[in-house]
């Protein structure tokens, strides 16, 4: 199997082909693709009538949707669940950061103690998309001993959860809401989860609950966030993501004593090339093998 890298070529993921067994070649002789440095935008140069698979780098495609550029005849695939872990190592940093309320701490200027602070030990956390990521934190919170509610698409059992509901059950995402000291959203960009947490889910939230958001800005309605918080509804907000991103400067939620802000870095790229380079040895193993390939997208899922 012939495979280009491009636009980019990191050394990493050259290494990666090669260890898989497979031959490095230019892109207008390729049968696979991993794409790495640009957006979709570019796809164009790179695409051809052989190209049979592209891997992508990351997993939300939702920038490819848009672009129109997940063509039929060739087989895409996601980074899905490869920067699970360390997103979810993020994510429990952000819970506890506002659980401790070390954010209130790091900014103050006296020895004033912050009221409000939460313990994770006992507490219930309710996982939006409890896919790669929400299994991994799940994981991480055993020592926790938290109770999980989970919300995923099938409605399959989550492990660890005590309870997990499909994206469409309403009520079950109504309980979520309601009894969760702790909403992670870890769900995937889509038509249907834009504004997923809106100004309705947010009032349904407990007052001392805090939203984390590690998945997609466009997943929570920026506007209706900031007035909760104004408004003192719920406890707090982490956010690696936002929307829009970036955050402009001067933005009321990168200094509200509420909420707390990371610049998309819970996969930095010092750690992301490294995992996507055990992706694609992976894939490109499975491909030659004639094995079923990891992260297959659903065009009319949109992940």
């Amino acid at each position: 199997m012939k495979v280009h890298i491009g636009p980019v070529a990191p050394p990493e993921l050259t290494a990666a082909v090669v260890a898989a067994g497979a031959e490095i070649s230019p892109a207008a002789e390729a049968t696979a693709l991993t794409w790495y440095g640009a957006g979709p935008e570019r796809f164009a140069e790179f695409d051809h009538p052989g190209l049979e698979w592209v891997q992508l780098p990351s997993a939300g495609i939702e920038a490819w949707v848009a672009a129109g550029a997940l063509r039929d005849g060739i087989t895409f695939t996601s980074a899905a669940g490869t920067y699970a872990q360390t997103v979810a190592e993020h994510t429990l940093g952000l819970m506890l950061t506002g659980a401790r309320q070390l954010h209130a701490m790091a900014r103050a200027e006296n020895w004033a103690r912050p009221a409000g602070m939460l313990s994770l030990f006992g507490a219930t956390v309710g996982i939006i998309g409890a896919g790669g990521i929400g299994r991994a934190l799940i994981d991480l919170l055993q020592p926790f001993g938290v109770r999980v509610l989970a919300v995923n698409r099938s409605g399959k059992p989550v492990a660890g959860a005590a309870w997990t509901w499909p994206a469409d059950d309403e009520a079950g995402m109504d309980r979520l809401l309601a009894e969760s000291d702790f909403v992670v959203v870890a769900a995937p960009a889509t038509a249907k989860t834009a504004k997923l947490v809106d100004a309705s889910a947010l009032s349904r939230m407990k007052a001392d609950a805090w939203l984390i958001n590690v998945a997609r800005g466009s997943l929570v309605d920026t506007d209706a966030l900031v007035e909760a918080l104004d408004a003192e509804r719920i406890g707090g907000a982490a956010l690696d993501v936002t929307d829009p991103e970036p955050l402009p400067d001067g933005h009321p939620l990168f200094q509200h004593p509420r909420a707390i802000i990371s610049p998309h870095s819970a996969n930095p790229k010092s750690l992301l090339v490294p995992a996507l380079a055990r992706r694609v040895e992976e894939n490109v193993r499975r491909r030659l093998a004639g094995q079923p390939l990891l992260g297959v997208i659903d065009r009319t899922a949109g992940y």
